[in-house]
């Protein structure tokens, strides 16, 4: 991973998200306060955690993933406001360098596949109940004790990165999502998720702030106009 450059967003891997010295979030609303800002053209380094805030361990069950609290994912790290931009602007973003935490507990990473009945997934109804691959990571290589006689180059990538959006439109995503679940209300597993305060992190906001930015804040999980959740392996270095 890069080194000598400023970090501008630290994780404890010991603690839940919710815990953290700096706070980052788990919603997407445009009131969170950034964490730091930078100038265009500035290099530094991110910490993160992984996206279920540690809920997916390395054992042999998937009992994790067949239980996973869906109120707690995305864990993300920033807000990172950039010095002159305005709405409406394009911001680019290089990715340099990403990698896992070095160590013999950090090395690792997962398949899973989400019961049909908390989260779902592609093909959920051929394929609904929880599954969970580990991954071993050594250099470029993952390895995998679940499928034997695999063994691939990976390409890391961070899943999920996106800008704050604007009031107007979150309240757009809010009603296009609301109108989705309200076609067909208790579909297992349900077609988008509204906003939830429970569990919700949002940054610093504290009071009647956070909790009016908690009830109405987008959930992470479909990518959407400001980028989001897009699992695109081409994003990385």
């Amino acid at each position: 991973m890069a080194v000598g450059h400023q970090t501008l967003f630290k994780v404890d891997l010991s603690k839940p998200w919710s815990q953290q010295q700096v706070l980052g979030h788990n919603r997407w609303h445009p009131d969170i306060p950034a964490v730091a800002s930078v100038s265009p053209g500035t290099t530094f380094r991110m910490e993160c955690k992984d996206w279920t805030d540690g809920q997916i361990q390395n054992t042999d069950s998937a009992n994790d993933v067949r239980d996973i609290d869906l109120s707690i994912p995305h864990v993300l790290s920033g807000p990172i406001a950039v010095d002159g931009a305005e709405p409406g602007d394009v911001l680019v973003v290089d990715i340099l360098d990403l990698g896992p935490f070095p160590g013999p507990n950090t090395e690792w990473g997962y398949t899973g596949i989400f019961a049909k009945t908390n989260g779902g997934g592609f093909l959920t109804d051929r394929f609904p109940n929880a599954h969970k691959a580990i991954w071993d990571l050594s250099g470029v290589f993952a390895t995998s004790r679940h499928l034997p006689d695999v063994r691939f180059v990976g390409i890391p990538h961070p899943g999920l990165i996106g800008c704050a959006p604007s009031q107007d439109l979150l309240a757009k995503w809010n009603k296009r999502e609301a109108d989705l679940i309200a076609t067909d209300p208790n579909r297992v597993p349900p077609l988008a998720l509204a906003p939830l305060e429970h569990n919700a992190v949002m940054g610093s906001l504290q009071g009647e702030s956070y909790k009016r930015s908690a009830q109405e804040g987008a959930r992470t999980v479909p990518p959407r106009e400001h980028g989001g959740n897009c699992d695109i392996k081409n994003l990385t270095r």
